[in-house]
């Protein structure tokens, strides 16, 4: 709870433009001590976590960092602790998929919802064969590429895949591709629900998996709490 909390605490405060001296006034507690909530020195209790979500307008499960949404919704079942679905999982995926090419089109570039489609089929394909080599059965001359090969080859071109699409985001060109002129519509989680009301959820459902599954990997694995 600290590294998340006192990150977007911290944040919100910065944001809505007071001086922590204000905030700690408004919330009633002392400089010292929002500043000790600021820097993840000190855990608040659950009186302290609602009224600042009250004060800066979010839910409690955005200001304790299990949601990206301000509103609360798209909290990861993991986060809830819920077997998850792995119906309503592929779902997800699939939802968040189609809405990052959707954004990607919105730009106006003609190359990175190519590039980006590419990459997604390059991660496709490594996902099947992977599957195909684990069957006995499996008649390896069907791929072109050898066993031993294809995955190192795959890593390769994901990699400059991942090059590209930065640029291309960009539109500075550059690893093959042209510069390009893009329109930069907002993609804040925010404005991503205002927009996609429905498949925004699935989008940051799978940023908050990710995020919390990359921190477990830097030995920084989150805590399950409880919905407030």
């Amino acid at each position: 709870m600290a590294s998340d909390f006192s990150r977007t605490l911290a944040l919100l405060r910065r944001e809505k433009k007071i001086s922590q001296r204000t905030a700690a006034d408004d919330l009633s507690v002392s400089q010292a001590l929002l500043s000790h909530y600021e820097n993840g020195l000190r855990e608040p209790g659950l009186s302290f976590v609602v009224r600042a979500a009250d004060y800066y307008g979010v839910s409690c499960d955005y200001l304790l960092g299990r949601s990206l949404a301000r509103d609360g919704s798209a909290v990861p079942n993991e986060r809830l602790d819920v077997q998850p679905d792995p119906a309503q999982q592929k779902n997800l995926v699939l939802d968040a998929a189609g809405l990052v090419l959707e954004l990607a089109e919105q730009t106006g570039s003609k190359q990175l919802p190519k590039e980006i489609e590419e990459y997604f089929s390059f991660a496709i394909y490594k996902a099947y064969r992977y599957m195909y080599l684990s069957d006995p059965a499996g008649v390896q001359t069907v791929f072109r590429t050898k066993s031993e090969h294809f995955d190192a080859l795959s890593d390769a071109r994901m990699k400059l895949s991942e090059l590209r699409i930065r640029a291309a985001a960009e539109g500075a060109g550059g690893f093959g591709l042209a510069a390009e002129e893009l329109a930069r519509p907002s993609i804040s989680p925010d404005e991503l629900l205002r927009r996609y009301p429905s498949v925004s959820k699935s989008l940051l459902t799978v940023l908050q998996q990710v995020s919390d599954a990359l921190e477990g990997l830097s030995g920084q694995k989150p805590k399950t709490l409880q919905k407030i």
